[in-house]
């Protein structure tokens, strides 16, 4: 049984030693796969590179030639330009030396990406290709000094195996020796025992011979085994120690591989790799750096152009350029009509009195306009100022866009939040739309100013000249006479036996045949008086006046006075429009007949302009002519009052609002909440389009003398007939603000 148990121990360990070994040679196996696989990614990075790199090559080279034939396209239409011929003549200016600076630097690119593409393909592919075949050459030799690796550290482990099988069965040799010679010292101390015992029995004398033999037998037997386990001992010890000592070489060989030979074999197959590979990066820096180098040159020379952007001297250049173009010309002269002889400006008797009331005028009126003409200046400046800060707002900065994070997200753009969203850029350009609409309004009143008071200059300084004013105000003998003041319009108020109509809540046309005005004088007045003072009052005709001062013009104009004539009364402008509005509210019938209410509401389904205007046109022209001839003056007030929107916010759609219900009544019958739209919007058609749809004066002339003929009157023709001939113009005449015209006295 104990055999047994010794014979399965040796299979055991047998049994454990070959899993090793077999486990072993699996990892050495897998050691070659994993080199293996370690080149074949190295080769297939290099095969990535070199088609990253050539595809990038090829990108280079075509955007090389794309900005050649960019800086070409527009080179090629300047060579023969005015602007070449200036760079010729050194009479460039700064903005064409920034445009033909970005070309050069163009061209400058184009050529920096075709060496870019020269690199990448001649140098930069090479060397991957190079690498690529010392990774294969090395991996190869780095493979057959592992297979003879391999090679001795499993001849090791077999000459391991070998040893430890003799060393097991010197072993078991001992033990069986051993075990033989227990057996043999157990049966010499059996026969001493008996030996012993026969003696004390008295043994009989012939029986001792036997024994004796027996005796040495055994003892003989006992020394034949003695000697065989002495020798299987001695071969078991020298089995042992060879068996103990190949253990410490094979654990020493293979520590050494695992620890030191892999790392070496691995460094044979990496030999150069990581260093040829570095270089050939480094010559990809190399181009790039030098790429980006000799961009940011160009750019500098550009940042030097943009920084010495200089309007002044553009301003110079341009004008040094063209300058016959920009020469003043020659000064007018005196050409003397019929031999006239006389050539300057005459201050004898009888001019004398009215030049040197005209010299005061003048000397009033510039004092004036210098004041104003300063306001404005500054305002001006002002104005530029505001609008220079919007130009030159630091917006330029996009490095925000570039910004690159270490997620996936290489560009972090925040164009879209910030200073360029759409919004922004929006609210951005209406701004300065709107201060250079502000700008411009400004500077064509100062320019216009400013000629106003150099032509009134000019003449101030030679009546000066002429009458001498200089030498008399240094002697105190004269003072300048005060301007003299404006003369007063006065209408005399109608007498109330000529007209018994009532003005207000009565019937218009009976008004004016009884009376005489072409135009009430209510109406007349009142559009007078806006257009002077009016037209840039903020919500005229939708802000009430005061109901006191409504009443009180109410009432002059009922006894037959214009409480407007008087320019300086300072009458409310609100209170003013509120009578011309309850003047046409208050009409018997309204300025629109209802009889034509729906003929007028009809033409808004027609969706062209043209048509429309046209078909009111028809429809107004049956009319009676004094209601058109109130018509035409009321509409074309409104028209030129609605181009002052910006400052009175009434464009054409407000005033309609406001002047609808007031002058086209809705029937009774009709939905008020439906046809007032549609009543604005007749309203407003006929403020904007009043010149088409209203008949000019001459042809109202006509049209009414025409009308009276056949009817055989003629109580209001001349009135109307002076009317219409004094007022051929006056839908402008009428309108102009006071401060606009030249002063009569100049």
């Amino acid at each position: 049984m104990s055999s047994q148990t010794k014979f399965k121990k040796d299979k055991e360990i047998i049994a454990e030693y070959e899993a090793q070994i077999k486990e072993i040679r699996t990892q050495l196996v897998e050691q070659f796969k994993c080199l293996e696989q370690q080149s074949e990614s190295r080769l297939q990075l290099l095969q990535d590179l070199q088609e990253f790199f050539r595809r990038k090559a090829e990108i280079e080279l075509e955007y090389s030639r794309s900005l050649e034939k960019l800086a070409e396209r527009f080179s090629s239409k300047i060579r023969s330009s005015r602007e070449h011929q200036f760079k010729k003549d050194q009479y460039l200016l700064s903005p064409v030396n920034c445009w033909y600076l970005v070309l050069h630097q163009t061209r400058r690119e184009s050529r920096d990406h075709a060496t870019l593409n020269d690199i990448f393909m001649n140098n930069v592919i090479v060397r991957l290709s190079q690498i690529s075949e010392d990774v294969i050459r090395l991996f190869k030799k780095s493979k057959e000094i592992g297979l003879q690796m391999h090679e001795e550290l499993l001849k090791v482990t077999n000459e391991l195996y070998t040893v430890m099988k003799t060393y097991h069965m010197y072993h078991a040799e001992s033990i069986s020796a051993e075990s033989k010679l227990k057996e043999a010292e157990k049966q010499e101390e059996k026969q001493f025992n008996k030996a012993g015992e026969l003696s004390m029995n008295l043994l009989r004398h012939d029986d001792r011979p036997q024994r004796r033999s027996s005796v040495k037998k055994i003892e003989k037997m006992k020394e034949k085994r003695q000697a065989k386990y002495s020798e299987n001992k001695l071969k078991c010890t020298k089995a042992r120690n060879d068996y103990l000592l190949n253990l410490a070489a094979t654990n020493a060989a293979i520590s050494k591989y695992y620890i030191h030979d892999v790392s070496d074999l691995i460094d044979c197959c990496d030999l150069g790799f990581h260093a040829s590979l570095a270089r050939t990066f480094r010559t990809y820096l190399s181009a790039e750096y030098n790429l980006e180098t000799s961009r940011h040159e160009g750019l500098d020379v550009i940042e030097n152009a943009v920084d010495n952007l200089d309007s002044r001297s553009d301003k110079h250049t341009v004008m040094d350029m063209y300058n016959q173009v920009f020469c003043p010309p020659l000064k007018f002269e005196f050409q003397p009509h019929m031999g006239d002889e006389v050539c300057q400006v005459s201050a004898q008797q009888p001019v004398q009195t009215e030049l040197l009331m005209r010299y005061h005028q003048l000397q009033s009126r510039l004092a004036t306009l210098k004041i104003e003409n300063e306001e404005v200046r500054k305002t001006l400046d002002a104005t530029m100022q505001t609008l220079q800060d919007m130009l030159t707002v630091e917006d330029f900065d996009v490095s925000d866009a570039f910004q690159h994070s270490r997620s996936t997200e290489s560009v972090k753009s925040a164009a879209s939040e910030t200073y360029m969203s759409k919004i922004n850029i929006a609210k951005r350009r209406a701004n300065q739309q709107e201060t250079e609409m502000f700008y411009f309004t400004k500077f064509k009143e100062y320019v216009n100013g400013s000629n106003l008071i150099t032509k009134l200059q000019a003449k101030h300084d030679l009546l000066k000249q002429t009458l001498g004013e200089g030498e008399r105000a240094d002697c105190g003998t004269t003072r300048p006479p005060c301007l003299p003041p404006k003369p007063q319009k006065m209408r005399r108020p109608r007498p109330l036996s000529v007209c018994n109509h009532k003005l207000f809540n009565g019937c218009m046309e009976a008004f004016i045949k009884d009376s005489g005005q072409a135009i009430p004088l209510v109406v007349e007045s009142c559009i007078r008086y806006i257009n002077l003072y009016g037209l840039q009052q903020q919500g005229i005709f939708r802000v009430p006046g005061s109901q006191v001062e409504v009443n009180d013009i109410k009432n002059s104009f009922e006894r037959g006075e214009d409480p407007l004539v008087d320019d300086q009364n300072e009458r409310d402008i609100n209170s003013v429009a509120g009578v011309l509005k309850l003047y046409f509210r208050g009409l018997e019938n309204p300025l629109f007949p209802k009889e034509r209410f729906q003929d007028l509401i009809s033409t808004i389904k027609l969706e062209s302009p043209a048509e429309r205007v046209h078909q009111i046109q028809q429809i107004l022209i049956t009319l009676p002519r004094v209601v058109i001839v109130v018509m035409r003056y009321l509409f074309a007030f409104l028209n030129h009052l609605s181009q002052y929107s910006d400052e009175n916010m009434m464009d054409p759609y407000n005033l309609a609002i406001c002047f609808g219900p007031t002058l086209m009544h809705i029937p009774d019958g009709q939905d008020p909440v439906s046809c007032q739209a549609h009543v604005n919007e007749v309203i407003k058609t006929i403020i904007i389009h009043h010149e088409a749809i209203f008949p000019s004066p001459r042809a109202l002339l006509g049209l009414a003398v025409g009308r009276e003929e056949k009817a055989g009157r003629g109580e209001p023709r001349c009135c109307l007939a002076d009317f219409l001939l004094c007022r051929a113009n006056a839908d402008v005449s009428c309108q102009l603000p006071r401060f606009s015209g030249v002063s009569s006295l100049v």
